[in-house]
């Protein structure tokens, strides 16, 4: 997955469209994640004891992977994401992340 927890994501598809916010959760299995405080969904919660109020959490769903774009951190811009192999000072290769439209290194 071209995703990861705590990248800038926008919303392209659904109810939110349009909206940007920072990765929570993924879940590799199922292609999903949660961000913060968009695709939210309200659960009634029941009192559990006589006397109590009941009440209605509000929390991110998980959305799938294919309606949201990163956002690259140099050009501020949604983009496609690469991988590119780059070596470091020990001559050694290793995957990187790079945004596709201003061909930065993202990790």
């Amino acid at each position: 997955m071209k995703i990861k927890t705590n990248d800038q994501v926008k919303i392209i598809a659904g109810k939110d469209n349009g909206k940007a916010g920072k990765v929570l959760q993924v879940f590799k299995q199922q292609d999903r994640l949660s961000i913060e405080g968009l695709n939210l969904l309200v659960k009634h919660m029941r009192p559990r004891r006589s006397g109590e109020k009941g009440q209605r959490i509000e929390f991110p769903a998980p959305l799938n992977v294919s309606n949201v774009m990163l956002v690259c951190p140099k050009c501020g811009k949604p983009t496609r994401v690469s991988f590119e192999l780059p070596k470091d000072e020990t001559g050694k290769t290793h995957k990187v992340r790079a945004c596709k439209r201003c061909k930065n290194l993202i990790d």
